[in-house]
């Protein structure tokens, strides 16, 4: 794995120095945008509204939409210069029991190595939120943006997981939740609590599920594969390059060619050569009259 953050565990006066490693990995099968033809890749490219032109992306920066269409530009070096205290600094705030917080706050998870110098304070750590049974709740900013984290033991390594703010997590606002609603009677509740106990386990294996979508996209990827049902984007990628390469050589001679031709005409030391034109010239001058 690659450490994607380097930092420290600020926990009271004890700062534990620690590399943040991805917890989780998505293995849902990617898939392009092709031409259904051919196979040739679909390509987006970074085009001004504004100007109509493509854009290098040096040169974009990020913008907050208003409400009636305006644009608030705010620069890169706008946004290094935000108060940003826990860029580099997981702040623990407090402990609570794990069961405190409900799962729908829950967003993505890390795994917390510690650096060479700092394996006892880190085992301190770890050994002391097992035994309490709790977990902290913190402060990290991943990509310059600030957010709460819940950081916890899993197989004798910390794990931090970061949570949604609370004016992220939306309110049900329904219609059946203002209605009279029918209550269930003794009965169905006693066979709907049989149904949850004859599917009750005591833990959970995750071991036991697949993904039985993505073991079916594979299959009809592979089978496409043993039957030869493929192009070879690659190449043609190469060509399209090439033939824009040469569209780009064509036009740069046609625009040269155009620009030098005036250059020709007025040139010392061909005062013959312009005599032809001035004759062809002068039959449109009555046209124009007329």
């Amino acid at each position: 794995m690659r450490a994607m953050w380097k930092g420290a565990v600020s926990f009271g006066l004890v700062t534990i120095p620690i590399h943040l490693y991805a917890a989780t990995e998505s293995k849902n099968v990617s898939l392009r945008q092709v031409h259904e033809s051919d196979g040739g890749r679909i390509q987006y490219k970074r085009f001004c509204t504004v100007e109509g032109t493509e854009v290098p992306y040096a040169e974009i920066a990020k913008g907050y939409e208003l409400a009636d269409g305006g644009m608030v530009v705010l620069t890169d070096s706008e946004l290094a210069e935000l108060p940003l205290p826990t860029s580099k600094s997981i702040d623990v705030q407090e402990f609570v029991p794990l069961e405190a917080i409900d799962p729908i706050y829950y967003d993505k998870s890390y795994y917390l190595e510690p650096q060479k110098a700092a394996l006892k304070p880190y085992v301190l750590l770890r050994d002391a939120l097992a035994k309490s049974g709790q977990v902290a709740i913190a402060k990290i900013a991943i990509r310059q943006r600030e957010s709460l984290a819940v950081l916890r033991v899993l197989s004798d390594v910390l794990v931090l997981t970061t949570v949604l703010w609370p004016d992220e997590v939306r309110t049900p606002d329904f219609a059946f939740l203002k209605e009279e609603v029918p209550q269930a009677r003794p009965q169905e509740l006693t066979m709907a609590g049989s149904l949850i106990d004859s599917l009750s386990d005591s833990v959970f294996e995750p071991s036991k599920y697949q993904d039985s979508y993505r073991e079916a996209l594979m299959s009809l990827i592979e089978s496409k594969i043993a039957g030869a049902e493929t192009t070879a984007p690659q190449t043609e990628t190469a060509k399209a390059e090439v033939t824009d390469l040469m569209a780009a050589l064509e036009a740069s001679v046609s625009a040269a060619k155009k620009s030098r031709r005036p250059a020709r005409s007025n040139s010392p030391g061909k005062s013959d050569k312009p005599a032809k034109p001035a004759a062809r010239k002068s039959p449109r001058k009555p046209a124009k009259g007329a």
